[in-house]
Protein backbone atom coordinates (compact mmCIF):
# COMPACT_ATOMS: atom_id res chain seq x y z
CA UNK A 1 0.00 0.00 0.00
CA UNK A 2 1.26 3.46 -0.86
CA UNK A 3 2.40 5.82 1.85
CA UNK A 4 0.21 8.74 2.90
CA UNK A 5 3.31 10.88 2.55
CA UNK A 6 3.40 10.40 -1.23
CA UNK A 7 3.47 13.68 -3.07
CA UNK A 8 0.65 14.88 -5.26
CA UNK A 9 1.06 13.76 -8.86
CA UNK A 10 -0.80 14.39 -12.07
CA UNK A 11 -3.03 11.59 -13.25
CA UNK A 12 -1.71 9.88 -16.39
CA UNK A 13 -4.43 11.04 -18.81
CA UNK A 14 -5.87 14.09 -17.10
CA UNK A 15 -7.97 14.70 -14.02
CA UNK A 16 -7.61 16.53 -10.74
CA UNK A 17 -4.26 16.39 -9.01
CA UNK A 18 -4.76 13.80 -6.29
CA UNK A 19 -2.35 11.31 -4.78
CA UNK A 20 -2.70 8.21 -6.93
CA UNK A 21 -2.56 5.77 -4.09
CA UNK A 22 -4.61 3.37 -2.03
CA UNK A 23 -4.62 4.75 1.50
CA UNK A 24 -6.65 3.61 4.48
CA UNK A 25 -6.55 5.80 7.55
CA UNK A 26 -9.74 4.34 9.05
CA UNK A 27 -11.78 1.24 8.53
CA UNK A 28 -14.42 1.41 5.78
CA UNK A 29 -16.69 3.12 6.56
CA UNK A 30 -14.88 5.69 8.65
CA UNK A 31 -16.78 7.84 11.15
CA UNK A 32 -17.54 10.70 8.74
CA UNK A 33 -18.67 8.31 6.05
CA UNK A 34 -20.86 6.52 8.58
CA UNK A 35 -22.48 9.83 9.45
CA UNK A 36 -23.48 10.28 5.82
CA UNK A 37 -24.76 6.70 5.56
CA UNK A 38 -26.89 7.32 8.65
CA UNK A 39 -28.24 10.57 7.18
CA UNK A 40 -28.96 8.74 3.90
CA UNK A 41 -31.02 6.16 5.78
CA UNK A 42 -33.15 8.93 7.26
CA UNK A 43 -33.54 11.09 4.16
CA UNK A 44 -33.21 8.97 1.00
CA UNK A 45 -35.71 6.37 -0.18
CA UNK A 46 -34.70 2.87 0.88
CA UNK A 47 -34.85 1.67 -2.71
CA UNK A 48 -31.77 3.75 -3.57
CA UNK A 49 -28.92 1.50 -2.49
CA UNK A 50 -25.15 1.97 -2.49
CA UNK A 51 -22.16 -0.28 -3.11
CA UNK A 52 -19.38 1.36 -1.11
CA UNK A 53 -20.20 2.85 2.33
CA UNK A 54 -18.12 5.97 1.81
CA UNK A 55 -18.70 9.74 1.75
CA UNK A 56 -16.98 10.78 -1.47
CA UNK A 57 -15.42 14.25 -1.46
CA UNK A 58 -13.02 14.13 -4.43
CA UNK A 59 -12.04 11.83 -7.26
CA UNK A 60 -9.65 11.72 -10.17
CA UNK A 61 -7.25 9.48 -12.03
CA UNK A 62 -7.93 6.08 -10.53
CA UNK A 63 -9.01 7.00 -6.99
CA UNK A 64 -11.94 8.22 -4.93
CA UNK A 65 -11.20 10.17 -1.75
CA UNK A 66 -13.63 9.96 1.17
CA UNK A 67 -14.37 12.38 4.00
CA UNK A 68 -12.24 10.36 6.41
CA UNK A 69 -9.11 10.71 4.27
CA UNK A 70 -9.26 7.22 2.79
CA UNK A 71 -8.21 6.93 -0.84
CA UNK A 72 -9.88 4.04 -2.63
CA UNK A 73 -8.89 2.55 -5.98
CA UNK A 74 -11.79 2.96 -8.38
CA UNK A 75 -12.41 -0.09 -10.58
CA UNK A 76 -16.01 0.84 -11.35
CA UNK A 77 -15.98 4.36 -12.89
CA UNK A 78 -19.43 5.09 -11.48
CA UNK A 79 -20.72 2.19 -13.63
CA UNK A 80 -18.74 3.05 -16.76
CA UNK A 81 -19.47 6.79 -16.65
CA UNK A 82 -16.16 8.43 -15.72
CA UNK A 83 -14.26 6.64 -18.47
CA UNK A 84 -11.88 9.59 -18.85
CA UNK A 85 -11.44 9.83 -15.09
CA UNK A 86 -13.32 12.17 -12.79
CA UNK A 87 -13.13 15.91 -13.43
CA UNK A 88 -11.02 15.68 -16.56
CA UNK A 89 -9.53 19.17 -17.01
CA UNK A 90 -10.87 19.61 -20.55
CA UNK A 91 -14.37 18.67 -19.39
CA UNK A 92 -14.12 20.95 -16.35
CA UNK A 93 -13.00 23.90 -18.49
CA UNK A 94 -15.80 23.37 -20.99
CA UNK A 95 -18.42 23.15 -18.24
CA UNK A 96 -17.14 26.25 -16.48
CA UNK A 97 -17.19 28.26 -19.70
CA UNK A 98 -20.72 27.14 -20.59
CA UNK A 99 -22.24 27.65 -17.15
CA UNK A 100 -21.07 31.25 -17.23
CA UNK A 101 -22.84 31.82 -20.55
CA UNK A 102 -26.23 30.18 -19.98
CA UNK A 103 -27.50 27.08 -18.24
CA UNK A 104 -30.76 26.33 -20.07
CA UNK A 105 -33.04 27.57 -22.82
CA UNK A 106 -34.66 24.23 -23.76
CA UNK A 107 -33.41 23.25 -27.19
CA UNK A 108 -37.00 22.92 -28.41
CA UNK A 109 -37.59 26.59 -27.52
CA UNK A 110 -34.33 28.33 -28.40
CA UNK A 111 -31.75 26.03 -30.05
CA UNK A 112 -28.01 26.37 -29.47
CA UNK A 113 -24.81 25.26 -31.15
CA UNK A 114 -23.54 22.62 -28.72
CA UNK A 115 -26.60 20.36 -29.15
CA UNK A 116 -26.15 20.37 -32.93
CA UNK A 117 -22.40 19.86 -32.57
CA UNK A 118 -22.90 16.80 -30.35
CA UNK A 119 -25.39 15.40 -32.87
CA UNK A 120 -22.90 15.98 -35.69
CA UNK A 121 -20.15 14.24 -33.73
CA UNK A 122 -22.35 11.23 -32.98
CA UNK A 123 -23.46 10.99 -36.60
CA UNK A 124 -19.81 10.94 -37.62
CA UNK A 125 -18.48 8.57 -34.96
CA UNK A 126 -21.11 5.85 -34.76
CA UNK A 127 -20.68 2.81 -37.04
CA UNK A 128 -21.64 3.06 -40.70
CA UNK A 129 -21.15 5.63 -43.44
CA UNK A 130 -24.85 6.12 -44.19
CA UNK A 131 -26.71 9.38 -43.54
CA UNK A 132 -27.52 9.67 -39.83
CA UNK A 133 -29.32 11.93 -37.41
CA UNK A 134 -29.39 12.11 -33.61
CA UNK A 135 -31.66 13.20 -30.77
CA UNK A 136 -30.41 13.95 -27.26
CA UNK A 137 -31.94 12.94 -23.95
CA UNK A 138 -31.02 12.73 -20.25
CA UNK A 139 -30.44 9.07 -19.37
CA UNK A 140 -29.82 5.68 -20.89
CA UNK A 141 -33.32 4.47 -20.10
CA UNK A 142 -34.79 7.54 -21.79
CA UNK A 143 -32.66 6.89 -24.88
CA UNK A 144 -33.87 3.29 -25.03
CA UNK A 145 -37.51 4.35 -24.66
CA UNK A 146 -37.10 6.79 -27.53
CA UNK A 147 -35.28 4.30 -29.75
CA UNK A 148 -38.19 1.89 -29.38
CA UNK A 149 -40.66 4.70 -30.01
CA UNK A 150 -38.82 5.73 -33.18
CA UNK A 151 -38.63 2.13 -34.44
CA UNK A 152 -42.37 1.62 -33.89
CA UNK A 153 -43.20 4.84 -35.70
CA UNK A 154 -40.93 3.99 -38.63
CA UNK A 155 -42.11 0.40 -39.12
CA UNK A 156 -45.74 0.79 -38.14
CA UNK A 157 -45.27 -2.36 -36.04
CA UNK A 158 -45.40 -2.77 -32.26
CA UNK A 159 -43.50 -5.81 -30.98
CA UNK A 160 -39.97 -5.53 -29.59
CA UNK A 161 -37.57 -8.38 -28.84
CA UNK A 162 -34.98 -8.13 -26.08
CA UNK A 163 -32.65 -10.87 -24.89
CA UNK A 164 -31.97 -13.13 -21.93
CA UNK A 165 -29.70 -11.47 -19.34
CA UNK A 166 -30.26 -8.05 -20.92
CA UNK A 167 -30.52 -4.79 -18.98
CA UNK A 168 -32.00 -1.62 -20.46
CA UNK A 169 -33.17 0.52 -17.53
CA UNK A 170 -35.65 1.03 -14.71
CA UNK A 171 -38.52 2.90 -16.40
CA UNK A 172 -41.66 0.92 -17.19
CA UNK A 173 -40.79 0.03 -20.77
CA UNK A 174 -37.12 -0.58 -20.02
CA UNK A 175 -38.03 -2.80 -17.07
CA UNK A 176 -40.08 -4.86 -19.50
CA UNK A 177 -37.02 -5.11 -21.75
CA UNK A 178 -34.74 -6.01 -18.82
CA UNK A 179 -34.42 -9.71 -18.04
CA UNK A 180 -33.51 -9.84 -14.35
CA UNK A 181 -36.35 -9.53 -11.85
CA UNK A 182 -34.56 -8.71 -8.58
CA UNK A 183 -33.77 -5.92 -7.93
CA UNK A 184 -34.85 -4.23 -11.15
CA UNK A 185 -38.43 -5.42 -11.74
CA UNK A 186 -39.79 -7.29 -8.75
CA UNK A 187 -43.10 -5.83 -7.57
CA UNK A 188 -43.13 -2.95 -10.07
CA UNK A 189 -45.49 -4.39 -12.70
CA UNK A 190 -47.55 -4.50 -14.78
CA UNK A 191 -45.03 -3.78 -17.50
CA UNK A 192 -45.32 -2.45 -21.02
CA UNK A 193 -46.87 -4.87 -23.50
CA UNK A 194 -45.56 -6.25 -26.80
CA UNK A 195 -42.13 -7.04 -25.38
CA UNK A 196 -40.71 -10.50 -26.04
CA UNK A 197 -37.49 -12.28 -25.14
CA UNK A 198 -35.06 -14.42 -27.11
CA UNK A 199 -32.02 -16.44 -26.03
CA UNK A 200 -28.62 -14.77 -26.00
CA UNK A 201 -25.36 -16.31 -27.08
CA UNK A 202 -23.59 -17.16 -23.81
CA UNK A 203 -20.57 -19.24 -24.87
CA UNK A 204 -19.45 -20.15 -21.37
CA UNK A 205 -22.82 -21.66 -20.53
CA UNK A 206 -24.57 -22.67 -23.77
CA UNK A 207 -21.65 -24.24 -25.67
CA UNK A 208 -23.06 -23.01 -28.99
CA UNK A 209 -21.30 -21.36 -31.89
CA UNK A 210 -22.50 -17.91 -32.87
CA UNK A 211 -24.33 -19.33 -35.88
CA UNK A 212 -26.05 -21.99 -33.79
CA UNK A 213 -27.11 -19.52 -31.10
CA UNK A 214 -28.41 -17.06 -33.71
CA UNK A 215 -30.40 -19.78 -35.46
CA UNK A 216 -32.01 -20.70 -32.14
CA UNK A 217 -32.87 -17.08 -31.33
CA UNK A 218 -34.24 -16.35 -34.80
CA UNK A 219 -36.38 -19.51 -34.74
CA UNK A 220 -37.97 -18.40 -31.46
CA UNK A 221 -38.54 -14.87 -32.77
CA UNK A 222 -40.19 -16.15 -35.94
CA UNK A 223 -42.41 -18.63 -34.14
CA UNK A 224 -43.37 -16.61 -31.05
CA UNK A 225 -43.50 -13.08 -32.48
CA UNK A 226 -43.32 -13.09 -36.26
CA UNK A 227 -41.38 -10.64 -38.39
CA UNK A 228 -44.60 -9.03 -39.65
CA UNK A 229 -45.32 -7.89 -36.10
CA UNK A 230 -41.80 -6.98 -35.03
CA UNK A 231 -40.67 -3.35 -34.96
CA UNK A 232 -37.25 -3.81 -33.40
CA UNK A 233 -34.67 -6.06 -31.86
CA UNK A 234 -32.64 -4.43 -29.06
CA UNK A 235 -29.45 -5.90 -27.68
CA UNK A 236 -26.30 -4.86 -25.85
CA UNK A 237 -23.34 -5.93 -28.04
CA UNK A 238 -21.64 -6.93 -24.79
CA UNK A 239 -24.09 -7.19 -21.94
CA UNK A 240 -23.56 -4.98 -18.92
CA UNK A 241 -25.62 -5.81 -15.85
CA UNK A 242 -26.24 -9.26 -17.33
CA UNK A 243 -22.63 -10.27 -16.69
CA UNK A 244 -20.40 -8.79 -19.42
CA UNK A 245 -21.47 -11.64 -21.68
CA UNK A 246 -19.59 -11.56 -24.98
CA UNK A 247 -21.60 -13.33 -27.70
CA UNK A 248 -19.88 -15.93 -29.85
CA UNK A 249 -18.47 -14.75 -33.17
CA UNK A 250 -21.14 -14.60 -35.85
CA UNK A 251 -24.10 -14.25 -33.51
CA UNK A 252 -24.66 -10.51 -33.84
CA UNK A 253 -24.01 -10.35 -37.61
CA UNK A 254 -26.59 -13.09 -38.15
CA UNK A 255 -29.18 -11.14 -36.15
CA UNK A 256 -28.42 -7.96 -38.10
CA UNK A 257 -28.74 -9.82 -41.41
CA UNK A 258 -32.11 -11.29 -40.39
CA UNK A 259 -33.39 -7.88 -39.28
CA UNK A 260 -32.39 -6.29 -42.60
CA UNK A 261 -34.12 -9.05 -44.54
CA UNK A 262 -37.32 -8.68 -42.54
CA UNK A 263 -37.69 -4.89 -42.17
CA UNK A 264 -36.92 -5.02 -38.45
CA UNK A 265 -34.95 -2.18 -36.85
CA UNK A 266 -31.77 -3.40 -35.15
CA UNK A 267 -31.03 -1.31 -32.04
CA UNK A 268 -27.62 -1.59 -30.36
CA UNK A 269 -27.76 -0.51 -26.73
CA UNK A 270 -24.23 0.87 -26.29
CA UNK A 271 -24.97 2.76 -23.09
CA UNK A 272 -22.34 0.87 -21.10
CA UNK A 273 -20.09 -0.23 -23.97
CA UNK A 274 -19.81 3.04 -25.87
CA UNK A 275 -17.03 5.62 -26.00
CA UNK A 276 -13.75 3.69 -25.93
CA UNK A 277 -14.80 1.36 -23.12
CA UNK A 278 -14.14 -1.79 -25.18
CA UNK A 279 -11.04 -0.55 -26.99
CA UNK A 280 -13.17 0.61 -29.90
CA UNK A 281 -15.25 3.75 -29.93
CA UNK A 282 -18.32 1.47 -29.95
CA UNK A 283 -18.56 -2.25 -29.21
CA UNK A 284 -20.51 -2.81 -32.43
CA UNK A 285 -17.17 -2.32 -34.20
CA UNK A 286 -15.72 -5.29 -32.29
CA UNK A 287 -18.26 -7.54 -34.00
CA UNK A 288 -18.30 -5.82 -37.38
CA UNK A 289 -21.95 -4.78 -37.23
CA UNK A 290 -23.70 -1.56 -38.23
CA UNK A 291 -26.84 -0.95 -36.15
CA UNK A 292 -29.87 0.88 -37.52
CA UNK A 293 -30.16 2.77 -34.23
CA UNK A 294 -27.63 3.08 -31.42
CA UNK A 295 -28.31 4.31 -27.88
CA UNK A 296 -25.55 6.00 -25.90
CA UNK A 297 -25.17 7.58 -22.45
CA UNK A 298 -22.83 6.95 -19.47
CA UNK A 299 -19.34 7.84 -20.78
CA UNK A 300 -20.60 10.33 -23.37
CA UNK A 301 -20.17 13.49 -21.26
CA UNK A 302 -17.47 12.86 -18.68
CA UNK A 303 -19.90 12.39 -15.79
CA UNK A 304 -22.70 14.79 -16.72
CA UNK A 305 -26.17 13.45 -17.57
CA UNK A 306 -26.59 13.10 -21.32
CA UNK A 307 -27.89 10.38 -23.62
CA UNK A 308 -28.61 10.00 -27.30
CA UNK A 309 -30.26 7.99 -30.02
CA UNK A 310 -28.34 8.02 -33.30
CA UNK A 311 -29.36 6.21 -36.44
CA UNK A 312 -30.27 6.04 -40.07
CA UNK A 313 -31.67 9.40 -41.11
CA UNK A 314 -34.81 7.94 -42.65
CA UNK A 315 -35.62 6.08 -39.41
CA UNK A 316 -34.79 9.00 -37.14
CA UNK A 317 -36.96 11.29 -39.27
CA UNK A 318 -40.03 9.04 -38.97
CA UNK A 319 -41.42 10.99 -36.02
CA UNK A 320 -43.57 14.06 -36.55
CA UNK A 321 -42.31 17.40 -35.20
CA UNK A 322 -42.71 17.52 -31.42
CA UNK A 323 -42.73 13.73 -31.11
CA UNK A 324 -39.18 13.65 -29.73
CA UNK A 325 -37.57 15.83 -27.10
CA UNK A 326 -37.83 16.79 -23.46
CA UNK A 327 -37.31 19.82 -21.27
CA UNK A 328 -33.73 19.02 -20.30
CA UNK A 329 -32.68 16.81 -23.21
CA UNK A 330 -29.34 17.99 -24.57
CA UNK A 331 -28.77 20.46 -21.77
CA UNK A 332 -26.09 22.97 -22.86
CA UNK A 333 -23.78 22.22 -19.93
CA UNK A 334 -23.93 18.47 -20.61
CA UNK A 335 -23.39 19.11 -24.34
CA UNK A 336 -20.32 21.24 -23.61
CA UNK A 337 -18.97 18.42 -21.46
CA UNK A 338 -19.71 15.88 -24.20
CA UNK A 339 -17.86 17.87 -26.86
CA UNK A 340 -14.81 18.10 -24.59
CA UNK A 341 -15.02 14.40 -23.75
CA UNK A 342 -15.38 13.39 -27.40
CA UNK A 343 -12.29 15.45 -28.22
CA UNK A 344 -10.34 13.50 -25.60
CA UNK A 345 -11.69 10.15 -26.77
CA UNK A 346 -10.65 10.91 -30.33
CA UNK A 347 -7.32 12.64 -29.83
CA UNK A 348 -5.73 11.63 -26.53
CA UNK A 349 -5.06 7.91 -27.02
CA UNK A 350 -8.09 6.52 -25.22
CA UNK A 351 -8.61 3.53 -27.51
CA UNK A 352 -4.98 2.51 -27.08
CA UNK A 353 -5.22 2.98 -23.32
CA UNK A 354 -8.29 0.73 -23.14
CA UNK A 355 -6.36 -1.95 -25.04
CA UNK A 356 -3.49 -1.66 -22.57
CA UNK A 357 -5.85 -2.03 -19.64
CA UNK A 358 -7.35 -5.12 -21.28
CA UNK A 359 -3.92 -6.72 -21.45
CA UNK A 360 -3.34 -6.15 -17.74
CA UNK A 361 -6.81 -7.21 -16.60
CA UNK A 362 -7.11 -10.35 -18.69
CA UNK A 363 -3.52 -11.38 -17.97
CA UNK A 364 -3.87 -11.03 -14.21
CA UNK A 365 -7.33 -12.59 -14.04
CA UNK A 366 -6.40 -15.55 -16.22
CA UNK A 367 -3.35 -16.15 -14.06
CA UNK A 368 -5.70 -16.27 -11.08
CA UNK A 369 -8.05 -18.57 -12.97
CA UNK A 370 -5.22 -20.99 -13.71
CA UNK A 371 -4.61 -21.47 -9.98
CA UNK A 372 -8.19 -21.13 -8.70
CA UNK A 373 -10.95 -23.09 -10.47
CA UNK A 374 -13.60 -20.99 -8.74
CA UNK A 375 -13.02 -18.48 -11.55
CA UNK A 376 -15.00 -20.18 -14.28
CA UNK A 377 -14.60 -17.61 -17.00
CA UNK A 378 -12.70 -14.41 -17.79
CA UNK A 379 -14.15 -12.38 -20.64
CA UNK A 380 -14.58 -8.93 -22.14
CA UNK A 381 -12.88 -6.32 -24.26
CA UNK A 382 -10.87 -3.22 -23.45
CA UNK A 383 -11.49 -1.79 -20.00
CA UNK A 384 -14.67 -3.85 -19.67
CA UNK A 385 -13.56 -7.22 -18.29
CA UNK A 386 -15.36 -9.69 -16.03
CA UNK A 387 -14.65 -12.76 -13.94
CA UNK A 388 -17.46 -15.27 -13.40
CA UNK A 389 -17.31 -17.22 -10.13
CA UNK A 390 -18.60 -20.77 -9.89
CA UNK A 391 -18.63 -23.90 -7.78
CA UNK A 392 -15.72 -25.78 -9.39
CA UNK A 393 -17.38 -29.13 -8.75
CA UNK A 394 -20.62 -28.32 -10.56
CA UNK A 395 -20.03 -25.17 -12.58
CA UNK A 396 -23.04 -23.61 -10.88
CA UNK A 397 -22.91 -19.86 -10.20
CA UNK A 398 -21.45 -18.90 -6.82
CA UNK A 399 -23.09 -15.62 -5.84
CA UNK A 400 -22.04 -15.94 -2.20
CA UNK A 401 -18.34 -16.11 -3.11
CA UNK A 402 -18.73 -13.18 -5.49
CA UNK A 403 -20.35 -11.03 -2.82
CA UNK A 404 -17.70 -11.99 -0.26
CA UNK A 405 -14.83 -11.08 -2.60
CA UNK A 406 -16.41 -7.73 -3.51
CA UNK A 407 -17.07 -6.89 0.15
CA UNK A 408 -13.50 -7.77 1.12
CA UNK A 409 -12.12 -5.63 -1.69
CA UNK A 410 -14.10 -2.57 -0.60
CA UNK A 411 -12.99 -3.08 3.00
CA UNK A 412 -9.41 -2.96 1.75
CA UNK A 413 -9.93 0.18 -0.32
CA UNK A 414 -10.74 -1.16 -3.79
CA UNK A 415 -14.17 -0.49 -5.30
CA UNK A 416 -15.41 -3.34 -7.49
CA UNK A 417 -18.89 -3.98 -8.82
CA UNK A 418 -20.81 -7.22 -9.10
CA UNK A 419 -23.29 -8.10 -11.84
CA UNK A 420 -24.83 -11.01 -13.71
CA UNK A 421 -28.23 -12.67 -13.78
CA UNK A 422 -26.97 -15.08 -11.13
CA UNK A 423 -25.05 -12.44 -9.15
CA UNK A 424 -21.79 -14.31 -9.66
CA UNK A 425 -19.76 -11.90 -11.78
CA UNK A 426 -17.31 -9.18 -10.77
CA UNK A 427 -16.93 -6.57 -13.50
CA UNK A 428 -13.87 -4.42 -13.90
CA UNK A 429 -14.55 -0.95 -15.32
CA UNK A 430 -11.53 1.16 -14.37
CA UNK A 431 -11.24 4.71 -15.66
CA UNK A 432 -8.83 4.96 -18.56
CA UNK A 433 -6.90 7.49 -16.48
CA UNK A 434 -5.79 4.84 -13.95
CA UNK A 435 -2.07 4.11 -13.84
CA UNK A 436 -0.73 0.63 -14.47
CA UNK A 437 0.74 0.52 -10.96
CA UNK A 438 -2.58 1.41 -9.34
CA UNK A 439 -4.44 -1.11 -11.48
CA UNK A 440 -2.00 -3.84 -10.52
CA UNK A 441 -2.35 -2.90 -6.84
CA UNK A 442 -6.13 -3.12 -7.12
CA UNK A 443 -5.84 -6.57 -8.68
CA UNK A 444 -3.47 -7.62 -5.89
CA UNK A 445 -6.25 -6.79 -3.44
CA UNK A 446 -8.76 -8.77 -5.54
CA UNK A 447 -6.41 -11.77 -5.52
CA UNK A 448 -5.98 -11.56 -1.75
CA UNK A 449 -9.72 -11.23 -1.23
CA UNK A 450 -10.34 -14.34 -3.33
CA UNK A 451 -7.65 -16.28 -1.49
CA UNK A 452 -9.23 -15.31 1.83
CA UNK A 453 -12.80 -16.20 0.84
Amino acid sequence: MSSAADTLIDTPLGGPTLPQERRLVTSIPGPRSQELIDRKAGAVAAGVGHTAPVHAVAAGGGVILDADGNSLIDLGSGIAVTTLGNAHPKVVAAVQEQVAQFTHTCFMIAPYDSYVSVAEALNRLTPGDHAKKSALFNSGAEAVENAVKIARKYTGKQAVVAFDHGYHGRTNLTMALTAKSMPYKSGFGPFASEVYRAPLSYPYRDGLTGAEAAKKAISIIEKQVGADNLAAVIIEPIQGEGGFIVPADGYLPALVEWCRANDVVFIADEIQTGFARTGRMFASEVFGIVPDLITTAKGIAGGLPLAAVTGRAEIMDASHAGGLGGTYGGNPIACAAALAAIDVFENDGMLERAAGIETILTGRLRDLQASDPRIGDVRGHGAMIAAEFVDPATGEPDAALTAAVAKACIAQGVIVLTCGTYGNVIRFLPPLSISDDLLHEGLDVVAAALAGS
